[in-house]
């Protein structure tokens, strides 16, 4: 997910896909046929029957094989994919392996969707089975990945497939040192994303994928992009209420990679110290109460109970004052009816990207300084890692290693039971 949406909104909810019917279409406008022949030539995948959209017929994939691994001569007896991923935590897609394909879909791709999506991966050098009209088929191994949401981009970096990467939404957020280093080198193209993506060059520049996240409104240009013969996964790990199923999302990226083995492995350990810390943190002497957030523009978006937010604190052994309020998003709040709540509370964390000083938070609103935490030296902002550029690492690595996230976090609550922990997003908010 973008991080500036999220930074901006305080919740990553609210986003809904209306039926692709006529008008819907019109909206849309057509693409130009010069870029539709342009999209279905070079992309060399195809999408079929998608949100209504009449079928078209799936290019041969063993056309041009050229990655390690392809099924030539393909051999119907051959398991190709003998590491294969199973899902512990994450609700949000499933898989169907079969011989030579994987039938992965995406059940939940925004709130109230009524749809899901179907993806099918066959491995290069093999024939696309029958039976699929409605999948987007994509070619696997893929080789010409889009990743237009910082948070897909730590998945190619621990599969060990940055060099799948040839375009991205922005460079200014991103973090991870090895994708700066092909921008630096310009190997990267750089396509903007949601109603100002660059669906054009995005086109020429042909893919395998494009991974996003939709908004799933009126203007959301990925519905060209598909009908022009380029998949589109909307991935949506923001979905995921648990950190840990946020964090298995690292599988599906596994899937379009073949990098399964690799992928188990790496969520394995991440889960096992997850686990680990969570029981060390119900080792506390005592639950200090916490609260999230900060005002944006007169509303204070809080954390429901339910939520990814909450689940973190809750692990960390803190006792968070909406943890009663049901639900997975965020609910808006004035400033007087947090304080009425929260003035007394122990900690503050995830406060305003902008502040490194206490200054700066009653800078923006006098208010603020009424806060104990505030008061206490015991506010903390999840904003250490800062890009020159404004790109916070805490949005693009973070949710894949929400082990450290949550070592973090115990380390604030708790600095006894982890006193050697060097904190890794947060830092105190400076007096």
């Amino acid at each position: 997910m973008d991080q500036r949406k999220v930074q901006a909104s305080g919740s990553a909810g609210g986003r809904f896909w209306p039926p692709a019917d006529f008008r819907f279409r019109r909206r849309l406008g057509k693409v130009k046929p010069a870029q539709l022949g342009l999209g279905l030539a070079l992309a060399g995948l195809v999408v079929t029957g998608c949100q209504g959209s009449p079928p078209t017929a799936p290019l041969d994939p063993s056309a041009e094989s050229t990655a390690e691994g392809c099924a030539a001569p393909f051999d119907p007896a051959v398991d190709y994919f003998p590491d294969k991923v199973e899902l512990d935590y994450a609700t949000g897609f499933t898989v169907d392996y079969h011989n030579h394909y994987k039938v992965v879909t995406i059940t939940d791709p925004w709130p109230g969707a009524s749809q899901s999506f179907e993806y099918l991966l066959v491995q290069c050098g093999a024939p696309v089975p029958t039976g699929y009209d409605q999948a987007q088929v994509v070619t696997i191994p893929v080789e010409r990945v889009v990743a237009l949401s910082t948070t897909h981009l730590p998945h190619f970096d621990q599969l060990d497939r940055v060099d799948a990467l040839v375009g991205v939404g922005q460079f200014d957020p991103i973090s991870s040192p090895r994708v700066r280093a092909k921008i630096d080198r310009g190997e990267l193209a750089e396509f903007s994303s949601g109603a100002s993506l660059d669906g054009e060059r995005l086109l020429v520049a042909a893919p395998d994928l494009v991974m996003t996240f939709s908004m799933g409104n009126d203007n959301d240009p990925y519905l060209r992009l598909i009908q022009a013969g380029v998949p589109v996964a909307f991935v949506a790990e923001y979905r995921e209420a648990s950190p840990l199923a946020r964090a298995e999302w690292l599988k599906f990226t596994a899937l379009l990679v073949n990098q399964e083995a690799l992928a188990e492995a790496q969520f394995a350990a991440i889960a096992q110290e997850y686990n680990a810390l969570v029981a060390l943190a119900q080792t506390a002497a005592a639950r200090p109460t916490v609260f999230t957030g900060s005002s944006y523009e007169g509303t204070w978006h809080m954390a429901q109970g339910e939520s990814y937010a909450a689940q973190l604190l809750r692990d960390a052994a803190a006792d968070y004052l909406w943890a009663d309020v049901p639900g997975t998003g965020s609910i808006p709040l004035d400033i007087e009816a947090v304080y009425g709540r929260a003035a007394q509370a122990d900690f503050w964390v995830n406060l305003s990207q902008d502040w490194q000083t206490q200054a700066d938070a009653i800078a923006a609103d006098p208010r603020y300084g009424q806060f104990q935490a505030l008061q206490q030296n015991r506010a903390y902002n999840n904003n250490a890692r800062v890009n020159p550029s404004g790109g916070n690492d805490f949005w693009e690595s973070g949710p894949v290693n929400p082990h450290r996230v949550l070592a973090d976090l115990i380390a604030i609550f708790h600095s006894e039971l982890l006193p050697d922990h060097e904190l890794i997003y947060y830092q105190p908010l400076l007096p």
